[in-house]
């Protein structure tokens, strides 16, 4: 081996190791997680940091399906999660489509206005929706959960940038063609814009399935928690004495199942800025 290539391969190896060691820091915890699942309680207690439970038992996940309130949480937020992730596709690619296309008195300050909510903490907006859910009676309903999240800044931004990379010959030739607004959207735009679509889906849905603050202030009714509202509660002890540790874990560990999934079907599909776009 030459003097030059151990030159170039010290510094590379050296980047490796690092990166190993970062991804050994971000996927302990969740080998922690899942190991400790599968532990008896004392074995928890005792040995929290072990990756090889002593006892090896699935306990903690008998209790959560059968003795607890979790299928309910799940179910709770597989309703408001597909719903959610169906209605911010639907309206924000409406939106984003028409910040981009349809000239209308207003529109550069109107998404001025839309790129200063991005900026906005939502704690910040937390009160503000409270009092507007419950002025319009939809506090502890499933509407309350659901609707206020229907749109986001984040995806329009997203579909407008990315409308805006299609060219527009496409459009006048379809209406050339005799279509309308809307089908040229439907039919034309947004297939191409498959990329920006399943970006915001798998932004949806992790957003949704994770969401907590807004669940907190749009209802208070155990048969209306959602996985994060009742494992934020098991986690805090509200289901009993004791760590239970394994329980708490099996919880978190199955409310990561869906998000993977979902990312690992679309993630070869996340947004490319120039896919779909046709040349001129």
């Amino acid at each position: 081996m030459s003097a030059a290539g151990s030159t170039r391969r010290g510094p590379a190896l050296g980047v490796y190791v690092v990166l190993v060691a970062l991804a050994a820091v971000y996927i302990l915890p969740f080998l922690i997680d899942v190991a400790t699942s599968f532990k008896t309680e004392p074995d928890a207690a005792s040995d929290p940091l072990s990756l090889v439970p002593r006892t090896a038992t699935v306990e903690a996940y008998r209790t959560l399906f059968v003795d607890s309130p979790f299928p309910l949480w799940f179910r709770n937020s597989a309703i408001v999660t597909v719903l959610v992730t169906l209605g911010r596709v639907f309206f924000d690619s409406l939106a984003g489509y028409a910040l981009a296309r349809i000239p209308f008195r207003g529109r550069a300050p109107l998404f001025a206005l839309l790129v200063t909510v991005m900026a906005v903490p939502n704690v910040v907006l937390l009160i503000p929706k409270f009092l507007v859910i419950k002025q319009l009676g939809m506090y502890n309903s499933f509407s309350g959960m659901v609707i206020p999240l229907l749109a986001d800044a984040a995806g329009i931004f997203i579909m407008k940038n990315f409308f805006e990379s299609i060219p527009v010959s496409i459009e006048e030739q379809a209406r050339i063609d005799g279509a309308g607004s809307f089908r040229i959207f439907w039919s034309i735009v947004l297939p191409m814009a498959r990329p920006a679509v399943m970006t915001i889906v798998i932004l949806s849905f992790q957003g949704s399935w994770n969401e907590l603050n807004h669940f907190i202030v749009a209802s208070n009714k155990p048969e209306l928690y959602t996985l994060t509202k009742g494992v934020a509660r098991l986690a805090a002890g509200g289901y009993g004495q004791g760590t239970k540790y394994p329980l708490k874990l099996a919880a978190a560990a199955v409310m990561t199942v869906p998000v993977a999934i979902v990312f690992f079907i679309f993630q070869k599909r996340i947004m490319n800025v120039s896919a779909g776009a046709v040349k001129e």
